[in-house]
């Protein structure tokens, strides 16, 4: 009998045996219940301290039992961080420090620059911080903006070259000529505009009206409005949005506005150029009035038939709930293109107000969560306005993950 150990060496009979118990040894964590009777050493005994100091028994701060070991120390947290690092790779990290910060209460540690410069920094990390920012002190801030910035540029690396090139595709095809090259046609449209031409004697169609696809202009082609709601629940849409709308703004053809609202709104559209700035503008947390950023987003559209409108909310409205139905009703009237995001992250859909999610779908305005990855499919068929990619499902309102 055979097998193999963590760090890949083969072991034979009762070595292969060992290794098990070590292993149910590490998954258990050593309480007096987990009747392996197995002892650990060196890197196994650091990395169960590590585990057990977050994760041990009576973990939450205030319960029974034996509590977790980092207190509120700040030379403890900075060595339990250097530690995870050490025998962790880097998701799982993240993963621990979030349930650090979530189920120790270190929030405030982040407030030190040392700790900033030791954690491992992800999209929930920046929206612990941005959610810290009032209370922030200076010599933290520009720690803070850095930890933000490398994370932004992070996800700009990841998604801007796509999506620059999904929309700018989906801008020249919305934009169409009617005198095209061979090369330009669009059979496809070309074909279904001139079926009253079909001619059965010779089978075939007389294209009568050539259907093309356009090249992008200098000008603008389109406006899109991001409507982003910034309670707590939606930081790292938050994070999302804002990279998003930065690039959207570097793109010529597109005029883009990023407004973001708890119970009241603030339009940070002049401050596009540096994702970061407007992260450092937003307030997570407090109330929610979808109807009064609706409001200000309807009054700043020109061109209905050329905007596309993102609602990036949970849709828990606090403020007047057939006033904003209206709102929407209206703007998809007028030739708005209407979408609303439960959420724009990684993790899936978040909790959200069914029954809101449920009108929005029966007035055709889709309402479902989107990875950061299919934001620019979403994107494209709301400017080429056709169906948006959303998966069937007999719910309201569902997701693409």
């Amino acid at each position: 009998m055979t097998g193999e150990t963590a760090t890949g060496k083969t072991v034979t009979g009762d070595s292969a045996a060992d290794e098990r118990l070590r292993r149910w040894r590490m998954v258990l964590g050593g309480e007096s219940a987990d009747g392996t009777g197995c002892a650990l050493s060196g890197g196994d005994a650091a990395m169960d301290g590590a585990l057990s100091a977050l994760y041990g028994a009576g973990k939450e701060r205030g319960a029974g039992g034996r509590s977790a070991g980092l207190g509120a120390s700040a030379p403890s947290v900075a060595r339990w961080l250097g530690d995870i690092r050490t025998y962790f790779p880097s998701s799982v990290v993240q993963v621990m420090q979030r349930d650090a910060i979530d189920r120790l209460g270190l929030s405030a540690l982040l407030l030190e620059p040392e700790m900033l410069e030791a954690v491992e920094a992800d999209v929930h990390l920046v929206g612990t911080l941005l959610s810290l920012n009032k209370a922030m002190p200076e010599t933290t801030k520009e720690t803070a903006r850095a930890v933000v910035r490398k994370v932004v540029q992070d996800i700009e690396k990841r998604l801007a070259t796509r999506t620059r090139a999904t929309l700018t595709g989906a801008l020249d095809r919305s934009a169409r000529i009617s005198r095209p090259r061979h090369r330009e046609i669009d059979w496809d449209r070309t074909i279904r505009a001139n079926l009253k031409n079909y001619l059965p004697e010779y089978g075939t169609v007389v294209p009568e009206r050539l259907i093309g696809y356009g090249r992008a202009a200098r000008s603008v082609k389109k406006e899109i409005v991001l409507c982003i709601d910034q309670s707590g629940s939606m930081a790292a849409s938050v994070v999302y949005a804002s990279v998003f709308g930065a690039v959207l703004a570097s793109m010529r053809s597109i005029a883009t506005r990023l407004v973001v609202f708890d119970t009241a709104v603030v339009d940070l559209t002049d401050q596009l150029d540096d994702p970061v700035d407007v992260l450092f503008g937003t307030q997570l947390g407090g109330g929610t009035d979808i109807n009064r950023a609706l409001a200000y987003c309807q009054s700043r559209i020109t061109r209905p038939a050329d905007t596309v409108v993102i609602l990036i909310s949970d849709l828990y409205e606090g403020g007047i709930r057939d006033e904003m139905l209206k709102r929407v009703a209206a703007m998809k009237a007028s030739g708005v293109q209407f979408v609303a995001l439960l959420a724009l992250s990684d993790e899936g859909a978040p909790a959200y107000d069914r029954e809101h999610a449920a009108a929005l779908a029966a007035l055709d305005a889709p309402a479902f969560a989107c990875t950061p990855d299919l934001f620019p499919d979403v994107m494209a068929a709301a400017i080429e306005k056709r169906p948006i990619p959303v998966p069937d499902s007999d719910q309201p309102s569902v997701r693409l993950m």
